[in-house]
């Protein structure tokens, strides 16, 4: 349910669906998209969106630590 509302967004939702659903092509394809995106946002906002790219990935890495960590978890 939750897949079917980032799939209505109008251009990011054909592509999500592409990258979930479609080969490896369409998952590089998808991973190449998101990094022009990010060194556009660079480009257009300089030193911010980094730092924010940094931030991010930091509450993410801790959640995967955290996951991985979690003693008796059946992973």
């Amino acid at each position: 349910m939750i897949a079917n509302i980032f799939f209505s967004v109008p251009i990011v939702g054909w592509a999500l669906r592409e990258a979930v659903r479609g080969g490896a092509h369409a998952k590089t394809l998808f991973l190449v998209n998101c990094l022009m995106l990010w060194a556009l946002a660079v480009m257009l906002l300089g030193y911010p969106a980094i730092i924010l790219t940094a931030l991010a990935m930091t509450a993410v890495l801790f959640v995967f630590v955290f996951i991985v960590s979690w003693p008796y978890s059946k992973h």
